[in-house]
């Protein structure tokens, strides 16, 4: 069970993700969900350039994108909060950060 410090420090890295890599390194809870928090910054800079370069439907899903991306936050940021290591829907598979 993780502490409440680095269960707050992991919460916020779904908004700033290099929170972990300059608050606690070491704990493996808190770099899991800074590469979550990667995973989804990726994830939403880069749907959103390719959303943007298709036209019509593109745009039209680009629309809803953010909100997407924001349910994605949520999720990550609950997770952290409950202590638990769940990967987030659809991208959390990845590994970045080690």
């Amino acid at each position: 069970m993780p502490e409440e410090k680095n269960k707050l420090i992991a919460a916020l890295a779904y908004v700033l993700f290099f929170i972990p890599l300059l608050a606690c390194k070491d704990d493996e809870f808190a770099m899991y969900h800074a590469n979550q928090g990667l995973l989804l910054l990726l994830f939403g800079w880069g749907g959103s350039v390719v959303l943007s370069l298709i036209p019509i439907i593109g745009w039209i899903m680009l629309i809803f994108y953010p909100l997407v991306t924001f349910v994605f936050l949520v999720i990550g940021v609950i997770n952290a909060l409950k202590s638990e290591k769940k990967p987030l829907p659809l991208i959390g598979g990845f590994t970045i950060l080690k």
